[in-house]
């Protein structure tokens, strides 16, 4: 008996990665002993950027607005890091107006960020208004003069598991993004996705699952495209990776696929009532959104991703065949 037990635990031992007392490694991983060490290191890091992308960043953890990019950082045991758990939307800023400084769209984007925590059963532990507060000081505290701001709702922070039912509260952060955005007016290429878009019930809201969309997205630039196109089961035109997309008909009608299976995007939206007064102008005839098969869309008269810092960008080929004359 001894001697099959023995044996069994060397099996067993022989599962697990030892490290002897002699033995010899080239590579060495430091340990941070002391916090302030830790913080050096990063304000190192952070020291060699000419220009510091994230101005501004909230964060519940700190219960406040944080200036330094060093200390801009979320917990490891956040839901939304290793399950995914969480909602996100982003928004144009502007500052750099003479009379006025302003958040594009706040409310519409507002509703529909919580529209998307409620699907994915996360609770908002402030209200709507002190959100909406958060973000205005925020994008004011940034003092940039134009960029985006981002912002997450998680299931929160506080252990591995898979259901959050034990963590103490959900977690609220936000980011103002430096970046300077205009109109896109140079056409780009775009091809099918051959990667399967996300189900109706995830693809509706807004969450941090965005991985189809970022192998959609590598899919199209390894065939030297800008993005791809996603077609659902059916046969119709669904979206981009992260954008809408809308079309003119030779007919000059101005048609959006229908949002039963995609994202509603707030900036589509305010495209289909901007396009209205082209129909009042007599530049378009109709306005409306309906489904359309891949053919009927490659034949169209003109083609374009919409999305909030595009807003709208000019498709000229799609899988190599031109849309239109192949002209922005």
């Amino acid at each position: 008996m001894a001697s099959h037990s023995s044996s069994s635990d060397k099996k067993s031992r022989a599962n697990f990665y030892t490290l002897e007392a002699g033995d010899v490694n080239d590579f060495k991983v430091h340990v941070f002993k002391s916090s302030s060490k830790m913080l050096e290191k990063l304000h190192e890091k952070w020291s060699q950027v000419e220009k510091k992308p994230y101005p501004a960043m909230y964060s519940i953890t700190y219960g406040g607005i944080i200036l330094d990019p060093a200390l801009m950082v979320i917990p490891i045991d956040d839901h939304m890091v290793h399950q995914g758990h969480g909602v996100f939307d982003t928004m144009v800023i502007d500052l750099n107006c003479d009379s006025c400084s302003f958040i594009y769209e706040l409310d519409v984007h507002l509703n529909r960020f919580l529209r998307s925590s409620s699907k994915a059963k996360i609770s908002s532990r402030f209200p709507r208004s002190t959100l909406q507060t958060i973000l205005a000081q925020l994008a004011a505290a940034s003092q940039i003069k134009k960029g985006t701001l981002r912002y997450w709702l998680s299931a929160g922070p506080g252990n591995f598991l898979l259901s959050p039912t034990e963590l103490p509260t959900s977690a609220f952060y936000a980011v103002v993004i430096d970046e300077d955005f205009s109109q896109c007016k140079e056409g780009v290429k775009v091809i099918t996705s051959t990667i399967p878009m996300k189900s109706p019930e995830f693809s509706t809201m807004k969450n941090v699952n965005y991985l189809p969309n970022v192998l959609a997205k590598l899919e199209a630039e390894e065939k030297g495209a800008n993005a791809s196109i996603w077609v659902d089961e059916e046969g119709y035109i669904a979206e981009g990776p992260n954008v809408n997309v809308a079309f003119i008909t030779h007919g000059k009608e101005f048609i959006v696929p229908f949002f039963d299976k995609i994202l509603r995007g707030c900036t589509v939206l305010g495209l289909l009532e901007l396009a209205l007064k082209l129909v009042e102008q007599g530049r378009l005839k109709a306005v409306r959104t309906a489904n359309l098969t891949v053919e009927e869309a490659k034949s169209s008269a003109e083609m374009m991703y919409v999305g909030s810092t595009l807003p709208v960008l000019p498709i000229i080929a799609w899988d190599e065949q031109p849309i239109g004359d192949g002209n922005e």
